[in-house]
């Protein structure tokens, strides 16, 4: 008798299990209730449509920080961002205390050639005052389909009267990477990994060696920074890299089932630089991408990493497009060195420490305070699988460092004193510590 009640407890257990947890299609018939309720007692009309994209989104924020729903405009948004080109006027924009202003015009866009300048204040849109609106509501008001005209008003300093634009939207192209030749070394600042990343460091570099060339001259060093580069196409993480690499892995990814491995190997074709002294710089908000070129050219000894620690995101992401205008953003795996180091929430340590300074520039323009990384995210993915012990203490560690950083954060921009220029500093090499520093670094490799 004991064999069946044996057998009859544990499909009673099996069946109340079975209760507690419901399946699929009870939880999205819960869904499907609360929507209906929600469309009919709400105390006032309801869009369906973004209440289920709100309902999407939400979903995704349970994975990680990086899985996300794209809803039409932000789908469209991340193609043109990767692509390297969009609808628009051709300018850069900052804010500050609530106003929009003008850091520089894209040299030969429409905005260029309507002549507005750094500095000039962006106070109306279409008739529209910008006061109280947000730097980004203001760039998509201001983006939009070629050909299409909108209408600015500008308050130029030194000016009372409002001055009106009316400026024709065209494609507007991209340069992901801004560079200087600092007598014999150059300097590649590159912004993000969009398209063709690669191509532009290449013809910078190129474009150095041939003016040096002609004075009997070459490059003593290359700089690469990529200070707060959040990123960007993998694949132009391996033709970065490419440029600095002769052979071998750049990047190994790992899925969901570690037999499923991807390995990235450096491009044999292209232009190459082997031979001249190489400095990366890198900060707490270089990421991803970033992580990637600075983890290979370390593991290689092919250059100096010089900063201060990385971000620490060392996930993949997969673009999955749903529909015609919609799509995913997944996290699919996670990617480690070509030692095997992993990246995600450790980051990329330099070889060289070289701490944010003090300096008036620096705390407005880098990193002059400590930035939040990939471990203050909720629900970041840690780099290794851990027992529930191990997740409960990991927990209640990283909610203790989280509100300590946090709050050493909000103390530090306290102390920062505003600035009395109107116009936003245009950028002088000569001027950055960090250039500097790594100028020197590869002054002393170069004379081993």
């Amino acid at each position: 008798m004991i064999r069946p009640l044996i057998v009859a407890f544990c499909l009673c257990s099996l069946v109340l299990a079975k209760e507690k947890s419901p399946s699929r299609y009870e939880k999205l018939e819960l869904f499907n209730k609360i929507l209906h309720v929600v469309e009919n007692q709400y105390y006032r009309d309801v869009d369906i449509s973004k209440l289920i994209d709100g309902a999407l989104k939400g979903m995704m924020n349970t994975l990680d920080p990086h899985s996300t729903f794209l809803d039409k405009k932000i789908f469209k948004k991340m193609q043109d961002d990767t692509k390297g080109e969009y609808g628009g006027l051709g300018i850069e924009v900052t804010q500050k205390d609530g106003l929009l202003i003008i850091i520089t015009p894209i040299e030969d866009s429409p905005a260029f050639r309507a002549g507005l300048q750094p500095g000039d204040k962006i106070v109306e849109i279409n008739g529209e005052s910008t006061l109280g609106i947000t730097l980004n509501e203001a760039v998509e008001k201001m983006n939009g389909d070629p050909k299409t005209a909108i209408d600015l008003g500008i308050l130029r300093r030194g000016e009372k009267e409002t001055r009106y634009f009316k400026i024709k939207r065209e494609i507007i192209k991209i340069n992901p990477i801004k560079s200087f030749l600092l007598d014999e070394y150059a300097l590649i600042r590159l912004k993000s990994f969009q398209k063709d990343s690669g191509k532009f460091i290449s013809k910078a570099l190129k474009r150095y060696n041939n003016q040096l060339k002609k004075k009997k001259k070459k490059l003593k060093g290359i700089i690469l920074d990529l200070r707060s580069n959040p990123g960007g196409l993998l694949d132009e993480a391996v033709n970065v890299s490419s440029l600095f690499l002769n052979e071998g892995v750049v990047v190994r990814t790992e899925g969901r089932d570690p037999k499923n491995k991807e390995i990235h190997y450096v491009r044999k074709s292209g232009m190459k630089d082997l031979r001249t002294p190489l400095a990366v710089i890198v900060n707490s908000s270089s990421a991803s991408a970033s992580e990637i070129v600075a983890g290979a050219i370390q593991d290689y000894n092919r250059g100096i990493i010089i900063g201060s620690k990385t971000f620490g995101k060392g996930t993949v992401q997969k673009i999955v497009q749903l529909g015609e205008a919609e799509g995913l953003k997944l996290t699919i795996a996670q990617y480690m060195t070509p030692n095997g180091r992993k990246i995600q929430t450790i980051g990329v340590t330099p070889d060289v420490e070289i701490p944010a300074v003090e300096g008036e520039w620096v705390k407005e323009n880098l990193d002059g305070y400590e930035s939040i990384r990939e471990i203050d995210l909720r629900n970041h993915l840690s780099a290794t699988k851990e027992t529930k012990e191990e997740k409960l203490e990991r927990e209640e560690r990283e909610r203790t460092l989280r509100k300590m950083r946090i709050a050493r954060i909000k103390n530090k921009n306290k102390d920062v004193k505003e600035s009395k220029a109107d116009l936003p500093k245009k950028y002088n090499p000569s001027n950055d510590y960090h250039v500097t520093q790594a100028i020197r670094l590869l002054s002393a490799a170069g004379k081993l």
